[in-house]
């Protein structure tokens, strides 16, 4: 038969809580319908890894578990597959057993039931009524000259209540010798000196994360039932019911026959008929009133904290009933350390729930406005929230939510907090005007940005129908709305419009205590909008600002937000310093278990491009995915069309040109969400002309290229494709033309890797037109500019190998950096030098750094004094500087030091 569960006892004298006393009830008195699987069911099941360590078991093994969890069946298994059954002793104890002599009359049938048994009983007299204490002294005796081995097994000994008789066991099973052997199954732990046999190394121990069935032990039971169950159907049972053995085996029955399995799984819960009927009977109908009464009150909490079922019970004690049904393996699993947090098995909530609905529905309301009320108290506001819903009471929820929306956004509960947007009725939003705010912040969030206008015009609209606080409140909340749509539009103008209406003299948020952490919100806010117009000075200024903040109102997720940005921002400018201020982002992220949040998708992608720029494709590779990711649940049209644009880049220089065009469309489609003429724009457009040259589109090209004005097509991205198309149609000429915009006046704050790339063009043209001195001198100036930070990216683009193989002839500055180019053109893996170096201990001038680029090569000072138009005299001054900024004595200890610190291209070598 399938084991009940625990039964409290009533509540002592004293008025205190009651305590926890388990036992079982035969089905034949437990007066009412007792579920019993059919015997199909009641079959052996294999259970390999639980049988193997019975069989290693010491002088006690002890099977504990809740009721249903299997306990008797895998004992009878074990012996039956072991070949156990003729030497073992079986003793079933009955209901709330107190009478020793009749547990020990019972021990000694029990043993005269197996052969070693009765061998051993010829020397014990059990003669009159059977006294335990002698009983037990003469067995002990007995066990001594024992020659086989003998197991007493107890089935329920938990239901084994006389003190004497506990004492007398206890004893027993602490001195037995020769080979008598002990099993114990039981519901919770008993008052038998296990912890001394335990010491002793001769206690096994089978508890109820044991006895769990696995998915294939399941599969095994399942078959036995003759149900045949689809795999992943069975997956969910095993996860809803937790491995429970009478779960499973209720599931079995009610799943016979049934014609649509996977739907059955996916609603099985503890409010199925046969599931409830067992929980009812064997549960919750013998509790005390006042343990039902906290079981059901606290039902409502997927994490029942103790102080908080004390507040919904109405009295103290909670923590120690629980603590008890939990020793006592009655459904109820504790969830720290201190055992004041606890949650109820899956199946046994559902039916507390439905049961709470059957008996008292109208409390329920009552019950979760008391857990949002606390929930709130205690800063657990998706908690909090959820309550008020479940109550129903739309305006609790509302203010809950819209005053604690900000600090959600600073704990990375974005997306929690937008997905508790659906529990609202949609009627209460046109009649919200707070409610109306906060759908708009969750429709930016999705991108949805027309739909986030309408709402926020909705809200705007029905702010005079709020009290002075509220409305001051909300006017907040719209600013911040405002500020964080131009954003992710990639407005400027209206970003500062709204960044002075919300922190600007007399501004929404003066009176506010956060006006410090809104201030920190709207610099970075401000400082992301001009990283994305390549402003990257002005953004550096407002970034550092909000970061110094960030770090003095101790806001870790402005922080990360903030370094990520000026990573993006110094990518412009120094790769290692925009991998360093990354990877700073990411491990911040990583200490406040923020990984693939939203927040680290700048951050994720800044170190992507880096890697890219350095053709580091795997890793690139790496932290586009990781980008991707984080922005899985969030819209954020200028880092999701960045990240598209690396992936393009990442097919590009893996020559995967189908690939890149897809992965450049995907980048357009985004950059159409951001205002007309947003530089992401041109650069999605200018890594799709690339794509569709090299894909030999040359009519789509002319058609992509079309609706671009004049000012467009002299951008970088832009007038590098159009070079590109023109080289590709044998017109060298107005290649030169299509770059000489872009080359004579370079944006300040422009991607360089475009600066690179036109140099390497505009060397390819020159060249084709005969003009052989300045073709050299344009691929020096690529590689002047490529060197500091590594730009090999480029060249995998244009593909210049006759160039360079003819440029290394001359005495270049870069020879070390144009071999490696040449290993990758020829396909050779790149270097796996990370990104982002150690700092030197002071940085090298500039011409110092124009001296180092010569020391890779076989120059002898006076020879790099004559490249340079420099004195001896000066070059060797430098080479000395050079070598105390490094750190090092040597010539070829500066080169290795140069070149892991990123001042340097790393060697390649041919494989």
């Amino acid at each position: 038969m399938i084991e009940s569960a625990a039964q409290l006892e009533g509540s002592p004298a004293d008025g205190s809580p009651p305590r926890v006393r388990p036992h079982l009830v035969p089905a034949s008195a437990s007066g009412a319908a007792t579920v019993k699987p059919a015997s199909k069911t009641d079959g052996v099941i294999a259970r390999p890894r639980l049988l193997e360590q019975l069989d290693r078991a010491g002088r006690v093994a002890l099977v504990s578990g809740p009721a249903g969890a299997g306990k008797t069946s895998l004992l009878r298994s074990w012996l039956d597959q072991s070949g156990l059954a003729s030497a073992a002793a079986w003793l079933p104890i009955g209901r709330e057993e107190r009478d020793p002599q009749r547990f020990w009359s019972s021990v000694l049938d029990a043993l005269r039931r197996t052969d070693a048994g009765s061998r051993l009983l010829r020397d014990v007299s059990t003669a009159g009524e059977p006294d335990g204490c002698a009983i037990v002294e003469r067995l002990l005796a007995a066990t001594a000259s024992l020659e086989d081995r003998l197991w007493l097994v107890i089935d329920d000994v938990d239901e084994l209540r006389s003190t004497e008789a506990l004492d007398q066991l206890e004893l027993l099973l602490a001195h037995a010798g020769g080979d008598f052997r002990f099993a114990l199954a039981t519901r919770h732990d008993v008052s038998l000196g296990l912890h001394r046999i335990r010491l002793e190394g001769q206690l096994t121990e089978l508890r109820a994360t044991d006895l769990r069935f696995t998915l294939d032990e399941a599969q095994t039971l399942f078959e036995r039932a003759g149900v045949d169950v689809p795999e992943s159907a069975l997956a969910v049972l095993v996860e809803r019911t937790e491995g429970w053995a009478a779960g499973l085996r209720l599931a079995a029955l009610s799943l016979a026959g049934h014609p649509e399995p996977d739907r059955f799984a996916a609603e099985f819960s503890g409010t199925e008929r046969v599931v409830a009927d067992y929980l009812l009977a064997e549960v919750l109908a013998r509790q005390p009133d006042e343990v039902r009464r906290l079981l059901l009150s606290t039902s409502i909490l997927d994490r029942i904290s103790t102080p908080l079922a004390d507040r919904l019970t109405g009295r103290l004690g909670s923590r120690r009933i629980l603590q008890e049904l939990e020793q006592a393996n009655a459904f109820v699993v504790s969830l720290d350390a201190s055992r004041s947090s606890f949650r109820y098995h899956g199946l046994f909530a559902d039916l507390l729930r439905l049961e709470l609905e059957r008996t008292e529905p109208e409390i329920v309301p009552e019950l979760h406005r008391t857990a949002a009320a606390w929930s709130e108290k205690q800063g657990y506001v998706i908690e909090a929230v959820r309550h008020a819903q479940a109550a129903e009471d739309w305006g609790l929820a509302v203010r809950i939510l819209s005053d604690h929306w900000h600090d959600l956004v600073l704990d990375g509960k974005e997306a929690a907090g937008c997905e508790l947007l659906t529990g609202f009725p949609n009627a209460r939003v046109t009649s919200d005007p707070e409610l109306a705010a906060l759908v708009a912040a969750g429709e930016s969030m999705r991108g949805s940005f027309e739909d986030a206008e309408r709402h926020l015009a909705l809200s705007e609209q029905g702010l005079a129908s709020l009290d002075a606080e509220r409305r001051e409140r909300l006017e907040v909340m719209l600013a911040v709305q405002r500020l964080t749509l131009a954003r992710r539009r990639g407005d400027v103008p209206a970003l500062l419009e709204h960044m002075e209406r919300l922190i600007g003299p007399g501004g929404a948020s003066e009176t506010l205590v956060a006006s410090e952490e809104l201030r920190a919100v709207a610099l970075i806010t401000l400082g992301m909008a001009r990283v994305w117009v390549q402003q990257p000075a002005e953004a550096e200024h407002h970034l550092e600002q909000a970061l110094a903040l960030a770090r003095r109102i101790e806001q870790p997720y402005l922080e990360i937000a903030a370094l990520g940005h000026l990573a993006m921002a110094a990518s412009h400018r120094s790769a290692a310093e925009a991998a360093g201020r990354s990877r700073e982002a990411l491990e911040l992220a990583e200490r406040h278990g923020w990984r693939d949040e939203a927040v680290v998708a700048a951050a994720g992608t800044a170190l992507a491009t880096v890697h890219l720029w350095q053709a580091h494709l795997a890793e690139a590779e790496r932290w586009l995915a990781r980008g991707e990711r984080a922005l899985r649940a969030s819209s954020e049209p200028t880092t999701e069309a960045a990240l598209q644009l690396g992936r393009a880049m990442l097919e590009i220089a893996r020559g995967r040109d189908r690939e890149a065009l897809t992965a450049c469309r995907g980048g357009e489609r985004l950059a159409e969400l951001l205002v007309p003429g947003h530089p992401v724009h041109l650069e999605s457009r200018g890594l799709l002309l690339h794509a569709l040259v090299r894909f030999g589109e040359t009519a789509r090209f002319e058609d992509a290229l079309a609706d671009l004005g004049q000012a467009q097509r002299e951008s970088g991205p832009v007038c590098t494709a159009l070079a590109a198309m023109r080289l590709e149609k044998n017109d060298p000429e107005a290649a030169t033309a299509a770059l000489r915009p872009f080359l004579g006046n370079p944006p300040a704050g422009g991607n360089p890797v475009w600066t690179v790339v036109a140099l390497l063009l505009e060397a390819e043209a020159r060249d084709a037109l005969g003009d052989l001195g300045a073709a050299e001198r344009a691929l020096e100036r690529a590689l002047d500019r490529a060197e500091p930070d590594r730009l090999v990216w480029p060249f995998l683009l244009c593909s210049p190998s006759d160039l360079l193989e003819r440029h290394s002839r001359y005495r270049s500055a870069h020879g070390a950096l144009i071999s490696e180019i040449q290993g990758l053109l020829a396909g050779s893996e790149p270097s796996s030098s990370p990104v982002g170096p150690e700092p030197l201990w002071e940085p090298l001038s500039e011409s110092e750094t124009r001296v180092l680029r010569y020391l890779p090569s076989n120059l002898s000072a006076q020879e790099i004094a004559g490249e340079l138009l420099l004195s001896v005299h000066t070059v060797k001054t430098h080479i000395r500087h050079v070598y105390a900024k490094l750190g090092v004595h040597a010539r070829a200890d500066a080169v290795e030091r140069a070149r892991a610190a990123g001042l340097l291209a790393a060697a390649w070598r041919a494989r």
